[in-house]
C-alpha cells in the first residue's frame, strides 16, 4: 500500500509533470485538501485538468488557520488521516494532490505522519512539483541564483524579523505566505536597498494572477516575494 504526495505546481495546469499525471491517473483514490467540502480548491481544479476518472475525494483541512498546531488544525489532520488509512486498507495506492511541492511547506507532511502512526507498514512516496518561487521567477524574468550565490526560502509567518535577518545573510531571499505583511516587507526591503528589484506574485497561472512590484497594501495570503541578489557584472558571482 502506498501513499503518494503529488506536487501540482502553483495552479497552472500546464506546470504539472508527466509523472504526476501518470500517478493521478493510476491511483485508486486521489484526495485533495479543501477548506470547505462544498467547494473546489486549487489542487482539485489542477487535478481535474488532467484526469478523466472521478476517483477524487475532498478532505477538509484548516488551511486558513495560521495559529500553529491548533486543536482545529490537529483535528483536521486526524480526520483526514482516518479517511486515508481506511482507504489504504482496501486500496493499493492513494494519491494526495497538493499545490506546489509535497515536501515544501505542504499539508502532505502532516497527513503522512498521521497515516504512518495508524498504519506503520504504509509506503510513503512523493512526486515533486514546480514551486511558486520557480514560477514567479519565470513569469517575471527574475534569476534566482547564479554562480556561488546563496538562496533562502522562508514563510513570513515566521515573522518580519526572520525575513530581515535572511536579507542580511543570504544573497537571494524568497518569502512565502506574506500577503498581510506586505507593508512591513516593503519597509524592510527599502531599508536594505532592495525594494526596486523585488518581485511580487500571487495566483500564478490563474485568471486573477498578479506579477510585478510589491503592492502598497495587504495582498492574498498565498503570496510570494523574491528579493534577488545584487549583481553588478556578468559572471561576477562565479
Amino acid at each position: 500500500m502506498r501513499l503518494i504526495g503529488v506536487g501540482m505546481g502553483p495552479g497552472d495546469p500546464e506546470l504539472v509533470t508527466v509523472k504526476a499525471v501518470r500517478v493521478l491517473q493510476e491511483a485508486e483514490l486521489v484526495v485533495v485538501p479543501v477548506m470547505d467540502a462544498g467547494e473546489q480548491g486549487r489542487a482539485e481544479a489542477t487535478v481535474r485538468a488532467h484526469i478523466t476518472h472521478d476517483r477524487v475525494q475532498r478532505l477538509v483541512f484548516a488551511l486558513d488557520d495560521r495559529g500553529g498546531a491548533t486543536p482545529q488544525r490537529t483535528a483536521a489532520w486526524d480526520n483526514a488521516a482516518d479517511v486515508v488509512t481506511d482507504a489504504l486498507r482496501t486500496k493499493a495506492s492513494v494519491a494526495f494532490a497538493t499545490i506546489g511541492d509535497p515536501n515544501i511547506y505542504s499539508t502532505f507532511t502532516y497527513l503522512a505522519d498521521a497515516v504512518r502512526e495508524r498504519l506503520p507498514e504504509v509506503v510513503v512516496e512523493s512526486v515533486p512539483g514546480i514551486t511558486a518561487m520557480q514560477d514567479l521567477a519565470a513569469r517575471s524574468g527574475t534569476v534566482l541564483c547564479e554562480g556561488a550565490e546563496s538562496l533562502a526560502l522562508l514563510p513570513l509567518t515566521a515573522g518580519i524579523d526572520a525575513f530581515e535577518e535572511a536579507l542580511s545573510h543570504f544573497d537571494s531571499v524568497v518569502a512565502y505566505k506574506g500577503g498581510r505583511h506586505m507593508t512591513a516587507v516593503r519597509d524592510v526591503l527599502a531599508r536594505h536597498g532592495r525594494l526596486g528589484t523585488a518581485v511580487f506574485g500571487a495566483a500564478l497561472g490563474l485568471p486573477d494572477e498578479q506579477v510585478g512590484p510589491l503592492p502598497a497594501e495587504a495582498a492574498p495570503y498565498l503570496s510570494t516575494v523574491i528579493a534577488p541578489a545584487r549583481r553588478t557584472s556578468r559572471g561576477g558571482k562565479l
